[in-house]
C-alpha cells in the first residue's frame, strides 16, 4: 500500500445465485459494467469499514472476504465477510455479514503502532483456500530509520482459520529480512498480491516494489524496476521458484519535480496454468485519481532467480511476459487506489465477472469503490 492523501476504498462482494469455482480464464478483454461507493466510515459492529486492500470470493458460500489495512490504530486489525448483489446491469447492493479480529499466534488481537510498532501489523492481501477452510494473508511489515528509535518490523505470510485464529505462518526468503541499510524491502513496498492457483496447490505472492538490490523505484522514465514474484508449495510452505516482473514507468507527472510518485502491483490473479493477471496502478501527487493498469502475464518460460541476489547487478535473462489487457483511464470513469482483485459469480450469459476493490485509507476525499467487470472470453 501506498501511504498518501488520495487513495480509495473499494469493498469488492458480489453475491448471485449462481455459483462459480475459482476458473481458468481466457480472457481476451474486459467489459465494464458498473461501480459501487460504500457510504464514508461507514459503521459495522463497532468498527469502521475502510482500508480495504484485500479481497476473495467464496464461491460455495456465496460470501466474500475482505482485509482492512488498519493497523490497529482506528479499531483492531481486522477482515470483513459480505456479500455484493448484482445483476448484468451493475451492483445493487452491499452487505457486510461479520467482522473477525486478526490474532497473534498467542491468541491476542494486534497491537498498534503506538503501543508496539515492531508488531503492529500492516494487512495486504487475503485469498481463501475452500479445501482447508483456512485464509492466507499478508502483512508489509515496516521500516522507519528515521529518528533515534528505528522501527523494523517483517513483513509476513500467514495461515488463519475463517475466523482470524492463527494457524500457521510460510518461512520468508531471507532478503526479505527489514533492515536500517538500504538492502532488502523498502519500507510500505512488500507483499502485497497473493493467490492460489485454481488446485490450490501453489501459493503466489508478489512484491509491490523493487527490493533494494533489484533495482530503483519507478520513475517517469524506464528504470528497469523489477518486482518478485514468489511461489510456493502450498502443503510444504516452501518457497519453490522466484520469478522477475518488471514494473511499467509512473503515468504521469507530479505537481512538483520532487514530490511523491508511485507505481508499483497492489495484487495478483491466477488464470490457469502459469498465467497471472497483474494489476499495477499509478500515482502521482497533483493528480487525483490513480492510473490502473491490468496485465496478463506469463510465467511459462520465466526463469527462476532465487540464487540472484541482485537483479540490478544480474538482470534477468527471461523475466515475465506480459501483455496490457486494460488501462482503466480508458474508462472514462474516475479509479482511485485500487487494492485487490477477485473472480466473481458468472452472469447470467455464463461469462466470468472480475472484481476490484480499492483502498481509501480512510481518508474521507476518497471513495470506498467497487468497480464490476464482465470477462471477454
Amino acid at each position: 500500500m501506498f501511504r498518501t492523501t488520495h487513495l480509495i476504498l473499494v469493498v469488492l462482494l458480489l453475491g448471485r445465485t449462481v455459483l462459480s469455482a475459482q476458473p481458468t480464464a481466457d480472457i481476451s478483454s474486459l467489459h465494464f459494467i458498473g461501480g459501487y461507493e460504500i457510504p464514508h466510515n461507514q459503521s459495522f459492529q463497532k468498527t469502521t469499514i475502510g482500508g480495504l486492500s484485500g479481497i476473495d470470493y467464496d464461491a460455495a458460500g456465496q460470501r466474500y472476504f475482505l482485509i482492512c489495512d488498519d493497523r490497529s490504530a482506528i479499531n483492531a486489525a481486522r477482515f470483513y465477510t459480505a456479500r455484493i448483489y448484482t445483476t448484468s446491469k451493475g451492483i445493487d447492493s452491499v452487505r457486510f455479514l461479520e467482522v473477525h479480529t486478526l490474532l497473534q499466534e498467542d491468541g491476542q488481537p494486534f497491537p498498534g503502532s503506538k503501543q508496539n510498532a515492531s508488531k503492529a501489523p500492516d494487512p495486504e492481501a487475503i485469498r481463501y483456500n475452500p479445501k482447508t477452510n483456512q485464509l492466507v494473508w499478508t502483512s508489509e511489515g515496516e521500516r522507519i530509520v528515521k529518528g533515534s528509535t528505528p522501527v523494523l518490523a517483517d513483513p509476513t505470510l500467514s495461515l488463519m482459520d475463517i475466523h482470524g485464529k492463527f494457524v500457521h505462518t510460510f518461512p520468508l526468503p531471507a532478503h526479505l529480512t527489514m533492515t536500517a541499510a538500504e538492502q532488502g524491502p523498502r519500507q510500505n513496498g512488500t507483499l502485497e498480491g497473493l493467490t492460489y492457483s485454481e488446485d490450490y496447490k501453489i501459493l503466489y505472492t508478489s512484491m509491490e516494489e523493487p527490493l533494494f538490490e533489484d533495482g530503483p523505484r519507478a520513475d517517469l522514465k524506464e528504470t528497469y524496476s523489477w518486482i518478485r514474484i514468489y511461489r510456493y508449495d502450498a502443503n510444504s510452505k516452501k518457497n519453490t521458484f522466484q520469478y522477475a516482473y518488471r514494473l511499467e514507468p509512473v503515468a504521469y507527472p507530479p505537481i512538483l519535480s520532487s514530490a511523491f510518485i508511485v507505481n508499483g502491483v497492489p495484487d495478483i490473479l491466477s488464470l490457469g496454468i502459469d498465467k497471472l493477471l497483474v494489476i499495477e496502478r499509478s500515482f502521482s501527487t497533483g493528480r487525483l485519481p490513480c492510473t490502473v493498469k491490468v496485465f496478463l502475464a506469463d510465467l511459462s518460460r520465466a526463469q527462476d532467480i532465487q540464487k540472484n541476489v541482485s537483479l540490478t547487478k544480474q538482470p534477468p535473462k527471461h523475466p515475465i511476459t506480459k501483455k496490457l489487457l486494460l488501462n482503466m483511464d480508458d474508462l472514462g470513469i474516475y479509479i482511485d487506489n485500487i487494492e485487490g482483485v477477485t473472480f466473481g459469480p458468472d452472469l447470467p450469459n455464463g461469462h466470468k465477472t472480475l472484481l476490484f476493490v480499492a483502498d481509501n485509507n480512510f481518508n474521507d476525499f476518497e471513495k470506498t469503490q467497487i468497480l464490476l467487470f464482465e470477462v471477454i472470453p
